[in-house]
């Protein structure tokens, strides 16, 4: 076999040029390929690239505080040169409403007070002052409009919130992806673009590299997957399915966009919210429109999709009920006739946590199941991935001894077994987008 690189890791999303930049500052030579022209291009793209630390796991909350670091001192994580255009980390806070669903945060708040995460307990005056076009009736449970009590308040009120100021997004997804890309090709990465994986290669019990499918094959002892929609579909490939308890499965996703209401500057004064009362969550745009996701209640049923190349990509009758739903908590929102907005994949899991693992396969490790509530933590899901690679090629056995690793910013140390795809599925998750 001849090599062409240590690694090859299949995508260039905002997490698959993470593992670059990490394996290329630890000296291993990769090669990244992906289908898209340019780095970023697929779902990263349509990301809402909301950058949050709440979370209703220990690991969960402590892998997004360690995250928001790298964000914050993005430039500085890139060594970056002064001339490159950088996205933009806005630190605008996220406000989450407390309802019955979400237990009052309790365990939210739990998690970030053992972690030393800041945040505050406010009141309904509180959010009123900070949010005056919000109306705090209850309209739980989440409803479709054709349902009778759409848009019926239930007689209770929401009476309060936490909120955590660090939280913000970063104003163009791809161009991280970008940023990171570049900053892996200073450290001798390479890319190829426009390069679509047809089989796994293996030989003597192990992965060898790729085939793309104009026939070229490319070679290494290690292929890392982080095709994000296309992850199911690359892991069935490679043969890995048998032993894995928790799968990845690309789903469609609609997120709407809508022009603030007439007096409010919101892309200046709003926060990100996340609303369980009404199963959304929103956080500014720019020209002062407001992005608003589905926060995946049961009365938003998914929709699964087979084919990650070939699906609807206008939007349907969801697109009008999120902005509908939204409109009940911001009484003078205006819904515009013509739909904005995003229709995109999510590569979400069977417990919407996501897979950083090995594999049954030797040399092929999964960065998988990540959409909708990983985008925060590329940074340091990819110097996770780097140090996993690096233990397991070492002759670690992963699967028996997980690593335990360090985070670097806040001191703690997590199993990375938390992210197995052997392991049982995580009651304590939300089965959503919150992750």
């Amino acid at each position: 076999m001849t090599k062409t690189a240590d690694a090859i890791i299949i995508g260039t999303g905002v997490i698959g040029t993470a593992v670059a930049f990490e394996l290329a500052k630890l000296g291993w030579k990769t090669l990244s390929v992906d289908r898209n022209a340019k780095a970023g291009h697929g779902s990263t793209a349509g990301s809402c690239a909301i950058i949050r630390m709440h979370y209703s796991t220990f690991d969960g909350t402590a892998f997004a505080w360690e995250g928001y670091h790298y964000w914050r001192d993005w430039a500085e994580y890139l060594q970056a040169p002064a001339d490159e255009a950088l996205a933009k980390f806005i630190e605008c806070g996220c406000l989450v409403m407390k309802t019955e669903g979400n237990g009052q945060l309790e365990k939210h708040m739990v998690n970030s007070r053992d972690l030393g995460c800041p945040y505050e307990e406010w009141d309904a005056d509180q959010i009123a002052a900070k949010l005056p076009i919000y109306a705090l009736d209850s309209f739980a449970p989440a409803k479709r409009r054709d349902d009778p009590g759409f848009g019926q308040p239930n007689g209770g009120r929401i009476g309060g919130a936490v909120f955590w100021p660090k939280a913000g997004y970063v104003t163009d997804p791809a161009l991280s992806s970008q940023n990171l890309g570049n900053a892996a090709a200073r450290h001798g990465a390479a890319f190829r673009m426009k390069a679509e994986v047809a089989e796994i290669l293996q030989s003597g019990g192990r992965a060898t590299g790729v085939k793309l499918a104009d026939g070229e094959e490319l070679h290494a002892p290690v292929v890392i997957n982080v095709a994000g929609p296309a992850s199911a579909r690359i892991n069935a490939m490679a043969g890995v399915l048998e032993d894995m308890t928790i799968s990845t499965r690309a789903l469609r996703q609609e997120v709407v966009h809508v022009p603030a209401p007439e007096g409010f500057d919101f892309e200046a004064n709003g926060t990100i919210v996340s609303d369980s009362d009404i199963a959304l969550y929103c956080r500014p745009e720019h020209g002062n429109h407001i992005l608003v996701g589905s926060e995946d209640p049961p009365c938003d049923a998914h929709e699964w999709v087979d084919d990650d190349t070939d699906y609807n990509r206008e939007f349907s009758d969801q697109w009008t009920v999120q902005a509908l739903r939204y409109g009940q908590r911001v009484p003078s929102l205006g819904i515009p006739s013509q739909a904005r907005g995003v229709v995109d994949l999510y590569d979400a899991s069977t417990d919407w946590i996501p897979i950083y693992d090995k594999s049954a396969l030797p040399g092929f490790y999964m960065a998988c199941g990540t959409s909708g509530n990983q985008y925060k933590n590329a940074p340091i899901a990819g110097k996770m991935m780097a140090a996993l690679v690096a233990y397991c090629e070492a002759g670690n056995d992963h699967d028996s001894t997980p690593l335990s690793f360090d985070l670097p910013y806040i001191g703690k140390t997590v199993d990375v077994g938390f992210y197995s795809r052997k392991r049982p599925v995580n009651a304590e998750s939300s089965f959503s987008v919150l992750g």
